[in-house]
């Protein structure tokens, strides 16, 4: 966006709602009135809902539902994640492109999409990614053991869900990469990592947020399993301050994976799961778990105790919960 077009905005973000004239705007931006006028009707094309008088001033009474990147950047409290943001209006998926940039990206760097073309869910099953949703790809370049790299899915579910929350939605963890609200699911995160024996070159974790649409636009096999942040809420959010919420719970969380014991990760993965406890049906390449999940070891496997009350442990699966 154009500079001047990105100061009119943040001059009138900035009023809360007060006129501000074009005289003055022109002022500050050291053009004429007006083109002043030009940059408010061109906006107006975007989306931007711009009252005006001529006695007063412009007003900024809405604007277009999508992610800005340039406010993101300017709200972000991290020094990790987000401090290189790639923004995109369509992708056929943000793990692609973050895959093709992450040898060269800095740690950190964050991959976001107005809508993809080819998302996808784990074991390749499809992820509609429709407008007003949230998604986006962190590229992550930890140094860790390749078969710690499970526990970094453990670790975004945590901080998915704390923003979540914090934006008042009550939402639970789905072992292993899943959250749910009510028993519908809201969110789906999906690691993929690129490894050399045992050396980690990089992670790419992909999260993918119902956020702002009707459950109607989504498909027949999907809308009933699902539910969306505005659904729940009864109102549409400001994805661009969720966003900075979520990279700031992620780099939270990112801090004590590197830093804590996983033990104490692991204490606040089960008081937010939806999981622990329930009867469960896991489906692993080589065989079908049923029982009870009843905990996480300490490399991020879920804990099954199965039919003849023996202990299961699962690091990937898909699972379902029994009626």
């Amino acid at each position: 966006m154009n500079d001047n077009r990105k100061e009119i905005i943040r001059l009138l973000r900035q009023s809360e709602g007060n006129p501000v004239s074009g005289q003055d705007i022109g002022e500050k931006l050291g053009i004429s009135r007006a083109m002043v006028w030009k940059y408010v009707r061109n906006l107006r094309k975007e989306g931007y809902d711009i009252r005006s008088s001529p006695k007063t001033g412009y007003i900024l009474d809405a604007y277009p539902d999508r992610i800005d990147p340039d406010e993101l950047k300017t709200i972000l409290k991290t020094s990790l994640i987000g401090t290189d943001i790639r923004y995109y209006s369509d992708l056929d998926s943000t793990n692609n492109t973050a895959r093709e940039i992450a040898v060269k990206a800095p740690e950190g760097t964050v991959v976001i999409a107005e809508t993809q073309r080819k998302g996808r869910g784990r074991m390749g099953t499809e992820w509609q990614s429709i407008p007003g949703g949230i998604w986006l790809s962190l590229i992550l370049k930890p140094s860790v053991p390749l078969d710690n790299v499970s526990k970094i899915t453990l670790v975004a579910g945590i901080a998915v869900t704390n923003a979540l929350r914090n934006a008042g939605v009550d939402a639970l963890i789905k072992w292993p990469n899943d959250v749910l609200v009510k028993g519908r699911k809201i969110c789906g995160i999906l690691t993929e990592v690129s490894a050399e024996v045992e050396k980690v070159d990089y992670v790419i974790l992909g999260i993918g947020i119902n956020a702002n649409f009707k459950l109607d636009d989504l498909k027949d096999d999907i809308r009933k399993y699902s539910t969306s942040i505005s659904n729940e809420m009864g109102k549409v959010i400001n994805r661009t301050t969720f966003v900075a919420s979520l990279l700031y719970e992620l780099e939270q969380q990112y801090i004590k994976f590197k830093t804590q014991k996983f033990t104490d990760i692991i204490d606040e993965w089960i008081n937010l799961s939806d999981t622990i406890g329930k009867e469960v049906k896991i489906k692993t390449p080589n065989k079908l778990i049923e029982g009870k999940a009843v905990g996480i070891t300490e490399h991020g496997a879920i804990v099954v105790l199965d039919r003849n009350n023996e202990r299961q442990e699962i690091i990937a699966g898909n699972c379902r919960y029994r009626n």
